[in-house]
């Protein structure tokens, strides 16, 4: 029997997602992909397996899962209150599903998107390269109730592992690099934008998310007479009414609105995690910098296995406290 995790009550917005595909921006698709580029490879470095590999993506709510087969799971990104079979599991964490157990996940406790990842992957067939949805191409689905997904190869470890989590769910500072277009922002207008509190607005998904101003809007030399052309995500456009939009793994590929800057990669995760009314502030860096700050988050991700420890659980979380040697030579009451 080949082993698969069963969807038994899909939350309103679960899908696969992987990397996604790089490279197609000439055919008009964007790279797509999991919305916390580094919450997918947590998740593959707890497993000890290849960051390539699709994991469920639970933006806000999760679901309840059925296990078929043994399972290891990694459950990585945004925190949410999870169980199994009633007990609770501690997040950013390795842990076994038996066959036949209900692995449940609840509401996010902060931040956006939480993962959860098996053992080899979610198995199923490649599109342009990947096994990720691509919501806004009409490429794949969200999930639902009743989904079997098929979990690939697992090349086997040890569970009950962890990584010390990165508070990266609750917005802040966001880097940001000038553009070919920033200077059409007068240099008293860039200097307010630093300057500027925003809140992450309610609207919003994998495509964007608005950051309201906690003063006035923002508007270029040029107004919004620009031509379209390529973006890419991380670029901020300033709409018409004034308001900065980040574009987030799923843009599109070209855009007329006029762009004050772009969000360095590795900041990206951190305005997707965002809650809607978190507060963000954008700061700009310059080229050396960037590219510094940028060569860092690749070195740390790099030593994510390094990183990782023993979970240490709670003990009046243990209903199998007794079957622990918590003493040598003491192992049960009995």
């Amino acid at each position: 029997m080949s082993r698969a995790l069963v969807v038994r009550r899909a939350g309103p917005a679960m899908s696969l997602q992987d990397p996604g595909r790089p490279g197609l921006l000439g055919q008009g698709l964007s790279r797509g992909g999991a919305a916390d580029a580094r919450a997918l490879a947590e998740g593959a470095a707890l497993l000890g397996q290849g960051g390539d590999l699709a994991a469920i993506e639970m933006a806000g709510m999760g679901g309840a899962f059925e296990a078929v087969g043994d399972l290891r799971i990694a459950l990585t990104g945004a925190p949410m209150r999870a169980s199994l079979e009633g007990a609770p599991l501690a997040w950013g964490a390795t842990h076994l599903v038996r066959a036949g157990q209900v692995l449940e996940i609840g509401p996010v406790l902060s931040g956006v998107y939480g993962y959860l990842h098996v053992g080899g992957g979610f198995d199923g067939p490649e599109v342009l390269g990947a096994r990720g949805a691509h919501l806004s191409a009409g490429i794949g689905r969200v999930l639902a109730t009743g989904d079997r997904l098929s979990a690939g190869v697992d090349p086997g470890g040890e569970v009950g592992l962890c990584l010390p989590p990165e508070d990266r769910f609750a917005g802040g500072v966001l880097r940001a690099v000038h553009g070919p277009q920033t200077a059409m922002f007068s240099p008293e207008d860039l200097e307010r934008f630093e300057a500027t509190r925003f809140a992450r607005d309610a609207r919003g998904n994998r495509m964007g998310l608005r950051l309201v101003p906690d003063g006035a809007g923002f508007q270029s030399r040029a107004g919004l007479s620009i031509v379209s052309e390529i973006v890419v995500p991380g670029d901020i456009q300033i709409t018409g009414d004034g308001v900065p939009m980040v574009l987030l793994t799923e843009c599109q590929t070209t855009g007329g609105y006029p762009r004050i800057g772009t969000i360095l990669p590795c900041d990206l995760a951190r305005a997707a995690q965002a809650p809607a009314g978190a507060e963000m502030r954008i700061r700009f860096v310059d080229r050396a910098e960037a590219l510094a700050v940028e060569r860092k988050a690749a070195e740390a991700l790099r030593a994510l296995p390094g990183r990782i420890t023993r979970l240490v659980r709670d003990p009046w979380d243990m209903r199998d406290l007794l079957s622990y040697q918590l003493i040598s030579g003491v192992t049960a009451g009995e």
